[in-house]
């Protein structure tokens, strides 16, 4: 398998969930604590090696691009005010090897159209795939933990975790076969499955790694679930052709597409980081 050098940030979404504060900014420029949501995703893909970023964008999301370009006017300002150490984290949200890439996702058709939005600039290389909603705090990089068990086990990696039974229906599930101490064999996919008929209640999060010939099969895949095209059904379809793995990251995510989950992040990283709370 070769290495793994690009992530798709599919950032297209309306973030209804949290209006008003998102009727003029995108859902991923929230902040938890000091960072945009967006950028603790993007910090664990840098982490992971990955040096190409491909965010698939829709209207109103100008705020993101604007995030990751130079600030020249800002950074003359800290600098002759003598603020340094502003100026530093400015200047460093991304790595200089690092470079970003948007494209625009035509219309709100699934996460599986927005992944295959990016095929023109993936090609034929494996991917990552990161979904800013899912925050995981993490002392390795999740993406990174994805990609050592992708090259391992020569085959796409989703990254997932258990959940309650009664959520089953909030995620793809899927049905595997132990082939490693976190590592299992996925043998079967479902997207939001009712708790009754769900095949266990290991939960697909925000994070894979992708073979190329996904697209392929993201081509050919019908609308599912809630009118849209299912990046699940895509996988159910690519492991008929290649073996798609499951692997059990290290880390606590936090589900911040919702208000909750956003709130609990915040305390969670205000007090382990920043010692905002007692």
């Amino acid at each position: 398998m070769r290495p793994v050098r690009k992530a798709v940030f599919p950032v297209a979404g309306m973030g209804t969930r949290f209006l008003p504060a998102t009727k003029a900014m995108p859902k991923e420029m929230l902040p938890v604590v000091d960072k945009p949501l967006i950028q603790y995703a993007v910090e664990e893909a840098v982490a992971a090696g990955i040096t190409e970023l491909i965010f698939v964008t829709g209207r109103h999301k100008r705020a993101i691009e604007d995030h990751f370009d130079s600030a020249p006017e800002m950074e003359a300002e800290l600098e002759k005010k003598g603020k340094i150490e502003l100026l530093a984290i400015v200047q460093n949200i991304l790595p200089s090897n690092v470079s970003c890439i948007y494209i625009r996702q035509s219309a709100p058709l699934g996460l599986g159209h927005a992944v295959l939005t990016a095929a023109p600039i993936v090609g034929d290389e494996p991917f990552a795939v990161l979904l800013a909603d899912d925050l995981i705090d993490a002392d390795r990089s999740v993406m990174g933990q994805l990609i050592d068990a992708a090259l391992t086990h020569q085959g796409s990696i989703l990254g997932v975790e258990d959940v309650p039974r009664s959520e089953t229906n909030r995620y793809g599930i899927v049905a595997t076969d132990p082939v490693g101490p976190r590592t299992e064999r996925v043998r079967q996919i479902i997207e939001k499955p009712h708790p009754d008929v769900a095949p266990s209640t290991l939960a697909v999060v925000g994070r894979y790694v992708l073979d190329a010939r996904i697209f392929a099969h993201l081509r050919q895949t019908q609308a599912g679930a809630g009118g849209e095209i299912q990046l699940t059904d895509g996988i159910a379809s690519l492991m008929k052709e290649k073996p798609v793995f499951a692997h059990r990251y290290e880390g606590i995510r936090y589900d911040c597409g919702n208000k909750e989950g956003m709130f609990r992040a915040t305390v969670a990283l205000g007090r382990k980081y920043h010692n905002l709370i007692p």
